[in-house]
């Protein structure tokens, strides 16, 4: 049984689909049939059911695949901790993100204190952020909303208010607060369903006896203020994602709790190198001040 056929094993196993797998291992779906087909000679039972295109685990590959995971996992983490130990003054953290708003500000604080740790981030979706813990391929994780898990440790690092944006010379523009009734006939832009956010105002709003009508839905958070301000729409945006220009008013929601929280997510049994923990210490120490100015506010 070869470490190379493990990993193979894994990716199909996931995407339950030879050529997609062959596709993400950068191999030919015909090497890699063959890889499968190897080990399970070397097992000595079949590992999938064959239903036209599509694989999927029988009972011999769902336990097996538990034990692969476990096993590939302390690998992946034997390699951190020998390159911590070899390098500690250099290296890379490996960061994923479902929330981006906040990450400038984290990754500027952490490298005017560290500035000889490189590091690679991830915008990710919620299945992707869960599939890289699991295998241990990232270090920490940014995400609202917060995931929970069996092996997964999930520490809140901020109550995130989510704001109504409206452009200046709007009709609500003079307002500090308003009440999600008084939004009933707007026009919003907003992110696509699925994010984290988006799913979160259209519940409350539903609950408040309306549906968001959106004339504009994106992949791009950070464009949303842009169209505010052009007056396409109005939009839902988080606090910490306020613009800073003139042209937009932000106003408060009165009368329901619409928030967001901001978790900082890692494994944990995944080793943690000194760098990362740093790292943990500027987030905590970031969204902590940032707290503080919200209670002055």
């Amino acid at each position: 049984m070869e470490l190379l056929q493990l990993k193979y094993f894994l990716e199909v196993a996931r995407l339950e689909h030879m050529t997609e797998a062959a596709q993400s291992l950068h191999v030919t779906q015909s090497s890699l049939s063959k890889t499968i087909g190897r080990l399970e000679e070397d097992l000595g039972v079949p590992l999938f059911d064959r239903v036209g295109r599509k694989l999927r685990l029988n009972e011999f590959g769902s336990r097996f695949y538990l034990r692969v995971e476990r096993a590939l996992f302390e690998l992946e983490q034997g390699k951190q901790e020998i390159s911590d130990l070899s390098s500690a003054e250099h290296g890379t953290l490996e960061l994923a993100v479902t929330t981006a708003s906040t990450l400038p500000q984290i990754l500027r604080e952490f490298r005017n204190k560290r500035p000889d740790i490189q590091f690679h981030v991830q915008m990710l979706t919620t299945q992707e952020m869960v599939t890289l813990l699991h295998r241990g391929e990232v270090d920490f994780c940014l995400s609202s909303p917060p995931i929970r898990g069996e092996d997964i440790e999930c520490q809140i690092m901020f109550i995130d208010p989510i704001l109504v944006a409206v452009p200046k010379g709007h009709r609500l523009a003079d307002r500090n607060s308003i009440s999600l009734t008084e939004l009933r006939d707007e026009s919003f832009v907003g992110v696509k369903r699925g994010y984290g956010t988006r799913d979160l105002v259209d519940s409350i709003c539903k609950s408040a006896g309306f549906i968001p009508t959106y004339v504009y839905e994106g992949d791009e958070p950070a464009r949303l203020s842009s169209l505010v301000e052009a007056g396409i729409g109005i939009a839902f945006i988080p606090s910490t994602a306020r613009y800073s220009g003139e042209h937009i008013k932000y106003l408060k929601v009165e009368n329901h709790e619409l928030v967001r929280e901001i978790a900082l997510l890692w494994h944990r049994s995944r080793y943690i190198s000194q760098a990362a923990l740093e790292f943990r210490e500027v987030v905590v120490d970031y969204f902590g001040s940032i707290s503080k100015q919200t209670l002055i506010d």
